[in-house]
């Protein structure tokens, strides 16, 4: 007798039709989990929430009042005829992959994840799947990433450089996750950090949960640059060109994304200097995970879809695309 899938995929999203929930849904469903709290991942208009305690915080923050509950890492939650547990993901954070079982058959939703530990997210869990669903961001060989270390001496020295020769260096991040990290790499010694108003908030949440960051100060109107000399300034990408940026006078400019691997992406942006660093799985991080978990089935969204999926076919492995509206690491706001 053939078994249903654990989870299926819908207009409306990843749906577990043993437990009649839906994992990081695009469309207002009854029950949703979430696996963390980037907006392409967490969306308002569902009717209740489950996330895990660590990425609670971030979540009311950017979606309001919502019926939210929690569990811990690990934790063990029964939802009809399913059981789901949260497990690190390493991609900010509190986020999650997902585990469901149903009948003693083990599916993972890793949501989107990293291997490497930052020092800021709980790191990444291998967990034993049977299938597993997993982000294809950067399914590229091209996309393989230097430790964080010698990123924060491009990011410093850079900063070192900018105030040598007179000007205000202007770092763009994700408001969550991204900036976080970059601050833990910055050196409080060349100067003081200025951080746009939706950094400061995230950051300032985060802080609350016992994140140690360097001290920062808020981009206020009545905040001048001449009265915090050798400065960098931390803003979301959609800051730079705007009024607001101008006020820093001459500007540096820098973009901290995985896409900064691409020459054409750093012209395109026509950033100063574009620093290779991601939230995401390079292309060897996505291989190691998914070997990990000893899945033979594997459902590949958002990314370099088609080419990662034949290359997993290539190994043996049952891969098949699923379309879905994640959105992955962009260069603007839209999924931070």
């Amino acid at each position: 007798m053939t078994r249903d899938p654990v989870l299926t995929f819908t207009p409306h999203g990843i749906h577990c039709p043993a437990g009649d929930f839906h994992i990081d849904p695009w469309r207002p469903v009854p029950r949703a989990l979430i696996t963390h709290g980037h907006s392409d991942h967490a969306r308002p208009g569902h009717g209740a929430y489950l996330a895990t305690d660590l990425a609670a915080p971030v979540l009311r923050h950017r979606l309001g009042d919502i019926a939210l509950e929690t569990v811990a890492y690990g934790e063990r939650r029964r939802i009809g005829g399913a059981t789901v547990s949260f497990h690190p993901a390493g991609h900010v954070p509190g986020s999650a992959q997902i585990r469901v079982e149903v009948g003693g058959e083990v599916w993972v939703v890793s949501g989107d994840y990293k291997l490497e530990d930052d020092g800021l997210s709980t790191p990444f869990e291998p967990v034993r799947a049977h299938a597993f669903v997993t982000e294809s961001t950067f399914g590229l060989p091209v996309f393989r990433w230097q430790k964080q270390a010698a990123i924060a001496a491009q990011i410093n020295g850079w900063w070192r450089d900018c105030v040598a020769s007179g000007s205000t260096p202007l770092l763009g991040a994700y408001a969550l996750g991204k900036a976080q990290r970059l601050l833990s790499l910055l050196d409080p010694g060349i100067g003081p950090i200025l951080t746009h108003g939706a950094v400061e908030a995230t950051t300032q949440i985060l802080r609350d949960q016992g994140l140690r960051l360097p001290a920062t100060v808020p981009v206020t109107a009545a905040v001048k640059i001449a009265d915090h000399p050798g400065a960098l300034v931390l803003a979301t990408p959609s800051a730079f060109g705007t009024p607001w940026a101008r006020k820093f006078g001459p500007v540096s400019t820098g973009f901290a994304s995985g896409w900064m691997q691409l020459r054409g992406v750093r012209r395109r942006r026509a950033a100063d200097r574009g620093f290779v660093i991601s939230d995401h799985a390079d292309w060897d991080g996505l291989n190691t995970a998914i070997h990990e978990t000893g899945a033979e089935k594997i459902f590949v969204t958002h990314g370099y879809t088609d080419i990662f999926t034949r290359w997993l076919r290539s190994r043996g492995l049952d891969a098949q695309v699923v379309p879905t509206e994640f959105a992955g690491e962009t260069l603007d706001e839209s999924a931070a």
